[in-house]
């Protein structure tokens, strides 16, 4: 079994659909995968929440499974979207000057895959 950490940085549907669907095949094949959304990504939180969106089944799915570590904590504040992924139960990170450390999960055994 193998380790991913999938860090989005890009804030759209149609690239983060991507995301999504690799976390849940990986998930589904036995490895450990997760989402770690950085940079714009963290913007598609709200929008993702909300019933209808096109993302929403399939976030829904992932964050069930638990696969989304959580959101940069500085990029969150910035982008405004702090509510919105607190408010979905998801984690600020903030390991590396208010940003999650790629270095950190490289030591844990991901391998980093960015987006």
């Amino acid at each position: 079994m193998s380790k991913f950490a999938l860090f989005p940085f890009r804030g759209e549907p149609l690239c983060f659909i991507h995301v999504l669907l690799n976390v849940l095949d990986m998930n589904e094949r036995g490895h450990e995968a997760i989402i770690v959304l950085e940079g714009e990504s963290v913007t598609l939180v709200a929008k993702m929440a909300q019933e209808g969106h096109m993302l929403h089944p399939l976030y829904v799915k992932a964050k069930d499974k638990g696969l989304i570590a959580g959101a940069c904590k500085a990029c969150s504040a910035k982008l405004k979207a702090t509510d919105a992924v607190l408010a979905e139960g998801l984690p600020l990170l903030e390991g590396m000057s208010g940003h999650p450390s790629m270095a950190e999960y490289a030591e844990k055994g991901y391998a980093i895959v960015t987006f």
